[in-house]
């Protein structure tokens, strides 16, 4: 299986929003900032994500994005899902036409090994992410980068 950018910019800017959006919506310009993602992929990604259901738009001054659900309730493999990533290894994508409209002989192994991969992302929830101390880490120094790139601009 090959996680495109699309899957791993979603967990990563869902895993943004939920580290920042607590109090306060969080608008794409921060996530963006913060994770040097473009601005415009992530309106892309968001658009589908609250589709889904997994974030909401809050519109007005100090507008942006919150996440609908509690972080315990968003697993990874759901987000890789909402914008349209299959969590898939075979060449068919499943289908089991992968050798003349047949099954090739490795299709049982690549969609065990499919399940596998899934079940593993299912289980792990954005909650279960901001518990973990390495990934505080992170997001403490990107903020910290963030804020010190903004005190230079308004220096």
């Amino acid at each position: 299986m090959r996680l495109t950018t699309k899957g791993r910019y979603a967990v990563t800017a869902m895993l943004d929003l939920a580290f920042h959006s607590e109090k306060n919506p969080v608008t794409l310009t921060d996530i963006a900032t913060r994770q040097t993602i473009s601005l415009s992929y992530l309106e892309q990604l968001f658009a589908r994500l609250r589709k889904s259901g997994m974030v909401k738009g809050v519109r007005g001054p100090g507008g942006g994005y919150k996440l609908s659900r509690e972080v315990e309730n968003i697993n990874i493999a759901d987000i890789i899902e909402a914008v349209d990533e299959p969590v898939d290894s075979t060449k068919c994508g499943g289908k089991g036409d992968c050798q003349d409209g047949q099954p090739c002989l490795t299709h049982d192994l690549w969609m065990g090994l499919s399940d596998q991969i899934r079940n593993y992302l299912k289980g792990i929830s954005l909650g279960d992410l901001l518990d973990r101390e390495e990934i505080n880490n992170v997001s403490q120094r990107q903020d910290k980068k963030v804020e010190h790139v903004m005190n230079i601009k308004s220096a």
